[in-house]
């Protein structure tokens, strides 16, 4: 603050503008951000950029909004942060992370992951390692101009982790803790009581009689109860033990009406998820850093510890971290640092995404409420053993479609899965040069050494009471892994201002390795249970080991030039030669070129007091991607497990192919980017990506011995605009308002396909002209009112291929071939909007994200209204289902065994809304802090996944990027106290 000889106050503060006010014995004035001075400044590759002279696409994700989201795997914070960016809903087991895609689809077979690089070097560590607390921002790299320097492997997009540093000044220690329980986030699909249950199974039995056997609905109805109490179709058991009710089958329901009598009761009730599910799982987490330095070094030091119980009993995450961080300069021109992580994960896991008996999610979740977890008496009592514990149910006398001779709830304690890994990650770096001043100014050397080691173990085990392994008396796998990558490059930059002039040019090279080892076995029969060794088993059944190296050799530069802070013009150049492509095909180029002009700082602009930036740009480049699931792409392999007697046999197993090279991504963008009335910030971009050449299987005939051999084949495009809006509206000294809104669109089109213009694969199709993964089912034409029949489109086709007129049809083998484009799970928008609150010392944040239009085919729903096994649960929407001639409905008639087809009717509309985090916040009084001798104290309160609203409840609509779903572990919702202490 300085005094003129004016008679006024002119106030300045470092990144906002300068007030001038006339000198008075009490001032009040308010200052305004300068957008001019106070520059953003991201993380990108291989360097650091200002936003507003930035001629790609990126965002920042900073520390503070990463923190209010209560994960243990920070991809689960990437949720409606970034425009552009769609992610999964991630599966609810401790520890795990979620997918992530950047603009669209890249490719089809190969890898559409983005890039993780951590600390300026790729990442090939578990994300799990990684505290979020360790994190001071993320930066999202969404075109070719901001991720060509990555080259083949920043194709699909690159998520930069930036952790915390030092600073100078006096020590400072943070300690976080925080504390919660987690639920369900997505309410279960409603299903059919024991009452609905076996009045929808009556239903069945006698339509199958009277519409499949040709008996009269009289007949029908008594000989339909005779078949649920024995027979090979009974439900329940041996002497009706599995009839939850007080009267016996044919007693309990009335055959001219199909109900259940009305002075019935429940001998017992149990629900099988419900006895699964921790009531309360807790999660406790425990942070503290140390922070300082001087002008020449500074240092940093965290540790951290979580433990996270799963919503599964038996399942759990626990982490235990450190991380330290220090850099020093020696000498004007000569920088050194190093930053190093440890983190020992210890995971208790179990089955989930599979129809097998020892997933719970499907067995729980389809098992009949008729059937008991626990035995049960004649009188519905629960059978207790000599120790007053409970005894499990295995259902000897259930059905197949009841899980007959398993018990579910019983395998969660008796069975075994937990694997553990030590994460070792270490960031090293040497700059000479750098001068600010003299003829070697602005001139300097970076050398950089990055690695990450990963030891893991695992194990699976399988008790010889009940479940898989009864018949070999248990089984148990144990397998250890080691991953070690390291990357190391050298780098050469230069960076000059020349009066309005601008230059700066880096170049360099990198050398990536990657190297994974493994070795497993595993054995069969146990003298009893709980023994987790392999000497403890008897018979070995596999023994295994393998390893698989990678290497990357690159040349890459940039160079970038802006004048006046006008006008900025980029390009760069990578070139990567992959040991996955032989070594004729081995090199690829990729480059990128990029342009922004800032108009705003146009003379005829300047003046515009409303406009505080104003800016366009454009960008397009190639990148490449290699990653086609396989380290040996283009060689033919040889299976030596095939022995002759006692000598080694050998079989062919895949086709070379040395013309194999790299997938190539062509990738345009053109935005633009404002703030205006110092309290609007708009930033809009649209993009086009050709995915060409793509890494595929090419098919071949079967009877040569291959299905295929992979090839460069095919193109696609994907093409969308990013929109975000960022609004101050209220902003007073006690009140801020601010808002946040995303929206963004993306249209796929398969361009072009192998010998064939389209690939089936059940319900689904990949046609040129159309959608990645289109739904591809019949289509529905209601149900007939007189028989209950499901009725469907079709139409004939004569000789030259040529559709006929379409018309309505009850036979399926007709509706099966005549499937057509029934949409896909690709939306119309997705974003977000975010609310954030201050007031005095309050604030609240409240993200909710959304998404419109696209379809799911929701494999659980189906299985619960159309599945055809004896035993299992119901979905509630049967009771709509046709029952007699006359019923107007959407389901057709319902029959014991029964297969459906899927049709248009079975796609449920994908849009939803959902609160993704509240936070609430208090930080003490200024004063009272002081008086305490701390520098900040805050409390915290955090709601994260808290609600979903969608079209179908139980529905998960972001389980996949395709449109399906299966029977996974549950996204949760967690409820956390928190608190923050800096002194």
């Amino acid at each position: 603050m300085s005094k003129s000889s004016a008679g006024t106050l002119v106030i300045s503060f470092i990144g906002m503008k300068t007030q001038e006010v006339d000198i008075k014995p009490v001032v009040k004035v308010s200052l305004h951000s300068d957008t001019e001075v106070l520059d953003e400044v991201m993380v990108v590759a291989y360097g650091t950029a200002r936003k507003e002279s930035f001629t790609g696409s990126a965002e920042v994700i900073k520390a503070d909004k990463i923190e209010k989201r209560p994960v243990a795997n920070v991809t689960k914070a990437l949720d409606g942060m970034v425009a552009g960016v769609q992610t999964t809903s991630g599966s609810g087991q401790p520890g795990s992370g979620v997918s992530v895609v950047v603009r669209g689809f890249g490719s089809i077979n190969s890898s559409q992951n983005p890039l993780y690089v951590v600390d300026g070097v790729p990442y090939d560590g578990n994300i799990s390692a990684i505290n979020p607390n360790d994190i001071e921002s993320m930066t999202v790299l969404k075109d070719a101009s901001a991720g060509a320097l990555y080259g083949s492997r920043g194709a699909n997009g690159v998520v930069m982790i930036t952790t915390k540093k030092g600073n100078s000044g006096k020590v400072k220690v943070n300690l976080k803790a925080n504390w919660g329980v987690s639920s369900r986030s997505i309410p279960r699909y409603e299903t059919m009581d024991e009452a609905g249950y076996l009045e929808t199974v009556y239903q069945s039995y006698k339509n199958d009689l009277i519409y499949n056997d040709g008996m009269s609905p009289s007949d029908a109805s008594v000989l339909a109860l005779q078949n649920m109490k024995s027979g090979a179709t009974a439900i329940l058991g041996l002497n009706e033990q599995y009839n939850p009710f007080n009267y016996s089958i044919t007693e309990l329901i009335d055959p001219t009406t199909g109900k259940v009598r009305s002075d019935a009761y429940l001998k017992y009730s149990e629900d099988w998820m419900d006895e699964a599910m921790d009531k309360s799982p807790l999660r406790q987490e425990y942070n503290v850093s140390f922070n300082g330095g001087n002008e020449r070094t500074k240092y940093m030091f965290s540790m951290g510890y979580l433990d996270e119980e799963g919503l599964l009993k038996t399942t759990s995450f626990n982490r235990l971290n450190g991380r330290m961080n220090i850099s020093t300069d020696v000498t004007n021109w000569l920088k050194a640092g190093m930053n190093a992580s440890y983190s020992r994960n210890e995971s208790n896991t179990a089955v989930e995404n599979s129809s097998g008996s020892s997933n719970v999610w499907y067995t729980a979740q389809l098992m009949a409420p008729i059937y008991p977890v626990f035995e049960k008496d004649a009188n519905g009592s629960t059978v207790m053993d000599n120790l007053g514990n409970p005894v499990f149910d295995y259902g000897s006398n259930r059905p197949a479609g009841a899980n007959a001779d398993w018990n579910t709830i019983a395998t969660l304690y008796d069975d075994k899965y937990s694997t553990t890994s030590d994460n070792l990650s270490g960031r090293m770096f040497v700059d000479l040069g750098d001068l600010k001043t003299g003829p070697l100014q602005g001139l300097k050397f970076s050398v950089n050494y990055g690695f990450d080691i990963v030891n893991s173990a695992g194990m699976t085990y399988y008790n010889p009471y009940n479940g898989n392994s009864v018949s070999v008396k248990g089984t148990i796998q144990k397998a250890v892994a080691r991953t070690m990558s390291y990357t190391f490059n050298q780098l050469l930059s230069y960076d000059r201002k020349f009066g309005v002039h601008h230059v700066s040019a880096m170049v360099g090279h990198e050398f990536y390795k990657y190297n994974y080892q493994y070795l497993g076995a595993s054995k069969t029969g146990f003298p009893f249970g709980g023994l987790y060794e392999l000497d403890a088993a008897t018979t070995i059944t596999s023994a295994s080991s393998y390893q698989h190296n990678y290497a990357v050799e690159s040349v890459l530069s940039r160079f970038a030039y802006d004048y006046a802070d006008k006008y900025y013009l980029s390009a760069s150049f990578r070139t990567d030669g992959s040991s996955r492509f032989h070594k004729d095909n081995r090199w690829g180029n990729f480059w990128s070129v990029g342009a922004n002009w800032r108009i705003s700082q146009e003379e005829f602009l300047k003046d515009v007091s409303w406009i505080n930036n104003l800016s366009v740009k454009a960008s397009y480049g190639v990148q490449g991607n290699d990653n086609l699931g396989t380290y040996y792409a283009w060689q033919s392999f040889y299976d030596l497990g095939y022995p002759n007697g006692n000598m080694s046999g050998v079989a062919l197993s895949s086709l070379e192919n040395k013309d194999l090279k790299w997938e190539k991504n062509g990738n345009l963008n053109v935005g633009l980017e404002g703030r205006f009335f110092d309290c609007l910030s708009v930033g809009i971009e649209w993009y086009s990506r050709k995915t060409s050449d793509m890494l595929m299987s090419y098919p071949m005939a079967t009877s040569l011995g291959f299905d295929g051999y992979n090839k460069n084949i095919g193109s696609m495009r994907n093409t969308g605009w990013d929109i975000t809006l960022n609004a101050d509206l209220i902003r007073t000294n006690d009140f801020n308002w601010n808002l946040t809104l995303m929206g963004s669109t993306v249209k796929n089109k398969v361009l072009q396909l192998a010998d064939k213009p389209e690939i089936i694969s059940g319900s689904y199709i990949i046609r040129e002209g159309e959608t990645l993964n289109s739904f591809y089912t019949a289509s529905a034409a209601g149900v007939d009112p007189a028989t209950g029949k499901q009725l469907y489109w079709a139409w004939d086709t004569d000789e030259n291929g040529v559709k006929g007129e379409k018309y309505i049809t009850d036979n399926q083998a007709k509706a099966t071939a005549c499937k057509e484009i029934q949409g896909s799970r690709i939306p119309n928008l997705y974003g977000s909007f975010t609310n954030s609150f201050k007031y005095k010392n309050f604030d609240l944040s409240v993200l909710c994200t959304y998404s419109i239009g696209g379809k799911v085919l929701d494999g659980v729903y189906n299985t619960l209204l159309y599945g055809n096994y004896i035993g299992q649960a119901k979905s509630k929407h049967l009771e709509r289902a046709w029952k007699q001639p006359g019923d107007i409905t959407d389901i057709p008639r319902i029959e014991i065994g029964k297969s459906y087809i899927i049709t248009d009717n079975n796609l449920i509309n994908a849009s939803y809304l959902s609160i993704k985090n509240i936070t609430l916040g208090y930080s003490l009084p200024s004063n009272l802090i002081k008086k305490l001798n701390m520098e900040n104290i805050r409390i915290t309160a955090t709601g994260d996944n808290l609600v979903l609203f969608n079209h179908l409840k139980g529905m998960d609509p972001q389980y996949n990027f395709t449109g399906g779903t299966n029977f996974g572990y549950v996204p949760v919702r967690t409820i956390s106290f928190g608190i923050d202490v800096t002194f």
